[in-house]
């Protein structure tokens, strides 16, 4: 089969072309123009740029956007910066929520100064993990999942219904995966809990299953292709057809799809976690009225949502956001019954534990 040859920029940049009027005017000419700036670190295309040049130009505010890929690099920048960072909203996962917490990272969000806040899905905005010591530490935008993307011009449904589809000879060197996400997901697939909450209180058996997991990993390593840390290096993986398969979030999966690429995705039948992304303010932040000021202007309007789902391929945690997607954009965004009741989400209860044995389980997977 010829390979096909395609420019990324076309199939990442339509986020920014098709996004014109994004933001609410009337919401921002009333925002003071205070001038200065607010850092933001957080993964790409979750700021909209027609939001960013219109949020700039009518609040004086310049926005500073460091792209991050990974929570735990970003957790070690922000603990190495502590306590006088240089950032003032990251993008943390609600199920990392503990970790920045317990080390004094994140400042608990005021509410009350979120006029606003009441546009986010009490789905997301009210759940039992967005509550920490009685705080709010962070406002959600966007929801996602991982699962089993898959090139629909190479690979068939019925060859991805497993997460073995990963580990098969057939594909030998051609997947992809995240290998920290993957962990959790090869202690489902084992049928264990992923999240480990189970194992609170037996260390030793949580140990045992970490070992488990990463032992697979290293047996399996000669059949996998890359492993990789960002949404952009799958989708130019799958651009360049270096993979026909592999582990993704749904988000980047969803962007290709949205721009016709030959991509389909699927949450197979041993399960998968789900996960939800929110923007936080760091303690003792730099600039915190101007984040403020940015974290309830880009709540303002659903259009805003669906600009940030049409850019990233997540799931926007806005009402009516879907009102302003296409029927692709819609399909791309959406699963099966069947398969949504195999989904469970990230929670963080044993994230010390869990992290302290996988990171270094992680560590020894790439150097074997």
């Amino acid at each position: 089969m010829t390979k096909l040859i395609y420019d990324r920029r076309r199939f990442l940049g339509t986020a920014a072309m098709t996004g014109v009027a994004l933001a609410s005017p009337a919401y921002l000419r009333r925002a003071s123009a205070s001038g200065g700036e607010v850092n933001i670190w957080t993964y790409n295309d979750f700021v909209p740029a027609a939001f960013k040049d219109q949020f700039e130009a009518e609040t004086g505010i310049k926005v500073n956007v460091r792209l991050v890929d990974d929570q735990g690099k970003q957790f070690n920048l922000l603990a190495a910066e502590a306590p006088n960072p240089t950032v003032d909203i990251m993008t943390v996962a609600g199920h990392r929520f503990l970790q920045f917490i317990d080390s004094e990272l994140l400042a608990p969000l005021d509410t009350d100064r979120l006029a606003n806040w009441g546009n986010i899905n009490p789905t997301f905005s009210e759940s039992d993990w967005a509550t920490i010591n009685g705080n709010k530490w962070g406002a959600p935008i966007l929801s996602g999942m991982e699962v089993l993307s898959y090139n629909t011009e190479l690979v068939s449904p019925e060859e991805v219904t497993s997460w073995d589809a990963l580990f098969s000879e057939k594909f030998k060197g051609q997947t992809a995966y995240i290998i920290q996400d993957m962990m959790s997901i090869i202690m489902l697939k084992m049928g264990y809990d992923g999240n480990m909450v189970a194992y609170m209180d037996d260390p030793e058996k949580a140990a045992a299953i970490v070992e488990e997991a990463k032992q697979f990993l290293i047996e399996h390593k000669p059949l996998v292709r890359k492993y990789y840390d960002s949404g952009a290096e799958i989708q130019q993986m799958f651009v360049n057809q270096d993979i026909a398969l592999g582990h993704s979030w749904n988000g980047p999966a969803a962007a290709l799809i949205n721009d016709g690429f030959p991509l389909a995705m699927t949450i197979p039948e041993e399960g998968s976690y789900g996960f939800v992304y929110t923007y936080n303010i760091a303690n003792n932040a730099p600039n915190v009225d101007n984040a403020y000021t940015f974290i309830n202007a880009i709540l303002a309007s659903p259009e805003i949502g669906a600009a940030m789902t049409r850019a990233s391929g997540f799931i926007s945690t806005y009402k009516d956001a879907s009102n302003y997607l296409t029927d692709l954009e819609k399909k791309s965004t959406a699963f099966p019954d069947e398969e949504l009741a195999r989904l469970q989400f990230f929670r963080a209860e044993a994230n010390k534990m869990k992290y302290e044995l996988v990171d270094p389980a992680v560590e020894a997977i790439k150097a074997a």
